[in-house]
């Protein structure tokens, strides 16, 4: 049962598309909670390294969600590729994941 529930990671550029996409992620119970995290982040990018600031979301929801869960952030990202990442959650407490459950669609 607990490998119903996961985390989502994904990273945008501005602390107001970070607000806006967990309002919204909210908003639609497509998440129980959304964690924003301001980090520096180094990469590859048309053959170029790069970095910069972003903001880390790390999104609490149920695995069964996924698809939808990538579809809003696709939909409202500004980035041309957004980072969708799901990382099963193994192990957790019962009253959590129940209420991971209870909060979600």
């Amino acid at each position: 049962m607990q490998s119903d529930y996961v985390i989502v990671l994904t990273t945008v550029g501005s602390r107001e598309l970070a607000e806006n996409l967990a309002k919204g992620m909210i908003g639609e119970r497509l998440a129980a909670c959304v964690q924003i995290q301001r980090i520096e982040s180094f990469y590859v990018w048309m053959d170029n390294i790069e970095h910069g600031n972003e903001y880390l979301l790390a999104i609490k929801t149920k695995a069964a969600l996924f698809e939808d869960l990538s579809r809003f952030i696709s939909q409202n990202h500004d980035y041309r590729i957004p980072e969708i990442v799901q990382i099963p959650i193994v192990k957790g407490s019962s009253p959590y994941l129940e209420w991971i459950r209870t909060a979600t669609k």
